[in-house]
């Protein structure tokens, strides 16, 4: 789970209107132009029609708080659908349930499963060859092995992380399309879809909103963040994300319409041993927390579930190596890198779109390993 902080910045004027408003984490907040009922489920009305034209909804889920928004005729149909896919998700893929179908599959070692959780991981073995093993499923027993699946912290010993990594090649799982049947590579393989089921499930939620024929929308899954369409006047949605290094304060605003916007880092989920931090974004390769350098990776992208497995992902390849995937894929994501120093690497796709008042340098494709 990524613990990040993500801001919607939201127009009053647009709010007022009912219309149209505005990335494993802990909380998005929507600032104080949000709507400010206390409920956990709330809409709002046009006073001279009556009609229905606003509708929210506060959500435990998958570990983490969420708040769905939508506007527009059916908003409310759409905030309903929403809760329900959100729900059956969650029960389909959390590692926390043994009855999941996640914790079955890791169980048995093989399994028939549903159409979702088959996507999800083939989208991940995927992920895996495309970043060369940075996004791995099945880090899952490393992750435990650090406590951070039970907050019952503690530093493996290195002999346990060498066979525990030695378990983890992913080549072996065998996929059956026809199916939907998995086999894990072996015996000890456990795995966990945590670093991408929140993009997906933004995605289906966007897919809830299309078919609904609202207006627009809003998705905030602990910290992952999907926009649907544009505010009423048609302008850009704005999200804030956090700066690492300064938990008051902002590192800068993204203007954004139709996509997702999802950070990771390791600054809010961590234990310290010894004097020494150790956060919980592990690099597959050494079963240690990554340590390059980077303290957080936004990725933009219309694709949430490609987003969520690659903020992770990048951040666990270190700036130089992310910049020169982006270079590789920038016709299907954009980012944002923050490292240690406070300086801010962002991609050219999104120049125009993220203000900043920090250093900054403007990475383009003739020159991403500046």
């Amino acid at each position: 789970m990524k613990k990040i902080i993500v801001y919607i910045v939201v127009s009053a004027a647009v709010i007022s209107m009912c219309l149209g408003a505005a990335g494993c984490s802990t909380s998005t907040n929507v600032l104080a132009a949000q709507q400010s009922s206390e409920n956990a489920d709330s809409t709002e009305k046009d006073e001279a029609s009556g009609e229905v034209l606003s509708a929210s909804r506060d959500i435990f889920a998958m570990d983490t708080y969420m708040t769905v928004e939508a506007y527009g005729d059916h908003c409310q149909e759409a905030v309903d659908q929403a809760e329900e896919e959100i729900l059956r998700l969650d029960q389909m893929l959390s590692t926390g349930s043994i009855s999941s179908e996640i914790s079955k599959l890791n169980q048995d070692g093989y399994g028939t499963v549903s159409r979702d959780t088959f996507y999800l991981i083939q989208r991940s073995l995927e992920l895996y060859q495309e970043t060369d093993g940075a996004f791995n499923i099945a880090v899952y027993p490393v992750m435990r092995a650090w406590g951070f699946t039970d907050q019952n912290y503690k530093v493996p010993d290195e002999t346990e992380l060498k066979k525990l990594i030695s378990d983890m090649d992913l080549t072996g799982v065998v996929l059956d399309e026809k199916t939907y049947r998995v086999q894990l590579a072996n015996d000890e393989m456990e795995i966990d879809l945590g670093g991408i089921a929140k993009g997906y499930t933004s995605s289906r939620i966007m897919d809830i909103f299309k078919s609904c024929k609202v207006e627009s929308g809003m998705v905030s899954l602990g910290g992952n963040v999907q926009l649907y369409g544009a505010k009423a006047d048609g302008s850009s949605w704005r999200v804030a994300i956090e700066d690492p290094n300064n938990l008051s304060g902002y590192a800068g605003i993204l203007e954004a319409k139709n996509r997702a916007v999802i950070t990771s880092g390791g600054y809010e989920r961590y234990f310290e041993q010894d004097g020494k931090e150790y956060h919980h974004i592990i690099d597959p390769k050494t079963g240690y927390p990554a340590d390059n350098g980077l303290k957080s990776v936004t990725i933009v992208s219309a694709d949430g579930t490609l987003a969520d497995g690659l903020s992770t992902s990048l951040f666990i390849m270190g700036k130089d190596r992310a910049l020169e995937f982006w270079q590789a894929h920038s016709e299907e994501f954009d980012a944002v890198l923050i490292m240690e120093d406070g300086s801010i690497y962002i991609t050219e796709g999104i120049e125009n779109d993220f203000q900043t008042e920090q250093k900054s340098v403007i990475v383009r494709k003739e020159d991403s390993d500046e």
